[in-house]
């Protein structure tokens, strides 16, 4: 599993309705797509759920990396980004974890994203091992969070980069009441086509 997202960030007065028609005449086009776990169609509104900014961010978690290297330079659909918006910075975290929740059969309304960063100095760590400490605890709090009746799925990835952990939620209902999140997101749509064939639980 891999994850990635690009944030297009719009001015204060832009019109979101022009986003809103975007995804609802041309959402439907991931549906099918091979290699694709998920691409949740995500928006922040100035003012709404705490926003700063009018966002356009696209979510994706992919099962297969050749299917995302594809979309990404091969023509296979980000040239339209591309095109209408500029080239957006691609972020992208390798996969730790997955959960299918409760809500899986809904069409979730709301996401919530949170990025933890990872301090160069974790204590003391004779070992070596306080990393992986750190990422089995957040591995446990990821299968605890999807266990909320209100979840679809909760996958928990991680930049090594930045050294950085991401969390992503998605939630059945409007609001995203994940109360650590950095970020919350309203969603328009929902691709997921190869949602059945994420890793459930642990990559390894």
């Amino acid at each position: 599993m891999y994850a990635k997202q690009y944030e297009i960030t719009l001015p204060a007065d832009y019109d979101m309705k022009v986003v809103r028609k975007r995804v609802a005449d041309g959402g439907h086009v991931l549906d099918d797509r091979a290699g694709l776990g998920l691409k949740a169609y995500v928006v922040r509104e100035r003012g709404v759920e705490g926003s700063p900014v009018n966002q356009y961010a696209p979510f994706y978690l992919w099962n297969d990396t050749g299917a995302m290297a594809r979309f990404l330079v091969g023509g296979g659909g980000f040239q339209n980004i591309v095109r209408d918006f500029g080239r957006p910075m691609v972020r992208h975290w390798t996969g730790i974890a997955c959960h299918a929740g409760p809500a899986r059969a809904a069409s979730p309304r709301a996401a919530s994203r949170r990025l933890t960063p990872i301090a160069a100095d974790l204590g003391p760590d004779a070992a070596g091992l306080a990393l992986a400490a750190l990422v089995e605890t957040e591995v446990q709090e990821l299968r605890e969070l999807a266990r909320r009746g209100d979840v679809h799925t909760a996958a928990l990835a991680f930049d090594p980069c930045r050294w950085q952990l991401m969390r992503f939620v998605l939630w059945r209902d409007s609001a995203a009441p994940d109360e650590s999140a950095t970020e919350r997101y309203e969603v328009l749509h929902l691709s997921s086509p190869g949602l059945g064939s994420l890793p459930e639980g642990r990559a390894w």
